[in-house]
C-alpha cells in the first residue's frame, strides 16, 4: 500500500508539500499541486482515516452513548443521529450499556471508551450520571452535548423535553374521557424523566381531587416484558381500574397483551395510554394513544449543538419541544 512518503518521492517535493496537498489546507503552487496530484493518481494513494486525522486534526466522528440497543425508543434516536451527521459528511463510534437502568460505571466506560477513538465530540444520553459526573466529562471533553437529561452548571449543553408536562398531558387526556378510576404503570423509580412525567400526571390528578397516592401502581424497567408482568401483578392483586397509564409504550405494549390474555378489551374495559409516541405505537394492536414526546426534535438539535461547538458552525437550535398528544384506538370516554 502506497504511503504519502511515496507520492512525495514520485511528485519530486517535500513531504509537507505532499500533505498539505491531500489534507487540502495550506499553500501549494498550482503546478506543484498538480504533480502531487498526478502522483496520487499513479499510486492510487488512499490515506487512512488515521492520516486524514493527522493531517486535519479532525476525525470526522461524533461518539455516541446511549443505554440500551435494542427496543424501540433508542434506536430511533441512534437513526436521527446517524441521519443528522451523514448529511454533515460525518459519522458515529456507538458505545452502550446492558439495560435501560445502566450503571454509572456503564456511563463512565462507555465515556471513555469513545474519548479514547478520538471522537470530535460526545453524545451521552443516560440517567444515571450525578452533575459532577457531567462536568467531568465536559472537563475531559469540551464537546459534549447530554440528552434527555439535564444539569444546571451544564444547561446550554442539555437538551430534553419537559416531562412534567408530559405527565399532565396523560392525567388531563384520561381525565378529560371520564376515567377516575385510573391505574398506573411507572418507570424506574430512580430516573429522572420517570420521576418528572409521574410528578406532572399526579399534579394533573390532584386538581380533578384525586390523590394519586392512593391509585393501584406498579413499577417496571421501561420494557415490554416489565409491562406485561407489571399489568399482571396489577390484575392479580384484585385492583379495578378502566384506564392505565403507562410510562412508555414499551410498558403499555406488554400491558396491552397481558390485558387481551386476560380476557379484557381494550378499550371497551380499559383505556390504556401509553408515552413517547413511539413508531411501535402507531401499530400495537389496538393502535396505542400516546402522549408525544418530540424525541426526535430533541436529539436533531442536541446534535447541531453538538456540530456547532465542534466544527465552528451557527446552525439554529431550539429550546421550546411541545408536547402534546396522539389520540389513537386505544382509548375511549366513559360510557
Amino acid at each position: 500500500m502506497s504511503t504519502i512518503k511515496d507520492v512525495a518521492k514520485l511528485a519530486g517535493v517535500g513531504l509537507g508539500t505532499a500533505s498539505r496537498v491531500v489534507s487540502g489546507k495550506g499553500s501549494v503552487a498550482p503546478a506543484t499541486a498538480e504533480k502531487v496530484r498526478r502522483a496520487i493518481a499513479a499510486l492510487d494513494f488512499r490515506p487512512s482515516h488515521a492520516a486524514r486525522a493527522l493531517l486535519s486534526g479532525s476525525t470526522q466522528m461524533i461518539g455516541v452513548y446511549i443505554p440500551l440497543l435494542s427496543g424501540s425508543f433508542y434506536p430511533s434516536i441512534l437513526q436521527t443521529i446517524d441521519a443528522e451527521l451523514r448529511a454533515a459528511g460525518l459519522h458515529m463510534v456507538v458505545a452502550f450499556g446492558r439495560a435501560v437502568t445502566d450503571t454509572r460505571d456503564e456511563v463512565l466506560a462507555g465515556a471513555r471508551f469513545l474519548m479514547e477513538r478520538d471522537c470530535d465530540g460526545v453524545i451521552v444520553m443516560s440517567n444515571a450520571l450525578t452533575e459532577a459526573d457531567a462536568l467531568e466529562l465536559s472537563r475531559r471533553q469540551p464537546h459534549l452535548v447530554v440528552l434527555n437529561s439535564t444539569y444546571p452548571a451544564l444547561a446550554e449543553h442539555c437538551f430534553m423535553a419537559d416531562h412534567v408536562r408530559g405527565g399532565r398531558v396523560a392525567g388531563e387526556a384520561l381525565l378529560s374521557l371520564g376515567h377516575r378510576q385510573l391505574a398506573l404503570i411507572g418507570g424506574p423509580s430512580r430516573a429522572p424523566d420517570n420521576v418528572d412525567r409521574l410528578a406532572g400526571f399526579a399534579l394533573a390528578l390532584a386538581e380533578a381531587g384525586i390523590d394519586a397516592a392512593g391509585l393501584p401502581q406498579a413499577q417496571a424497567d421501561f420494557s415490554t416484558a416489565g409491562g406485561y408482568a407489571a399489568a399482571g401483578r396489577l390484575l392479580d392483586a384484585g385492583h379495578r381500574f378502566t384506564a392505565l397509564f403507562c410510562a412508555n409504550d414499551e410498558m403499555a405494549i406488554g400491558a396491552l397483551a397481558c390485558l387481551a390474555e386476560r380476557g379484557l378489551k381494550v378499550p371497551a374495559d380499559v383505556s390504556v395510554l401509553g408515552y413517547d409516541d413511539t413508531q411501535t405505537a402507531e401499530f400495537a394492536v389496538p393502535r396505542l394513544s400516546s402522549v408525544h414526546i418530540p424525541t426526535r426534535a430533541v436529539t436533531i438539535t442536541g446534535v447541531r449543538a453538538l456540530l456547532n461547538q465542534c466544527y465552528g458552525l451557527t446552525l439554529p437550535l431550539a429550546r421550546d419541544f411541545p408536547v402534546s398528544l396522539t389520540w389513537r384506538a386505544s382509548t375511549a370516554a366513559m360510557r
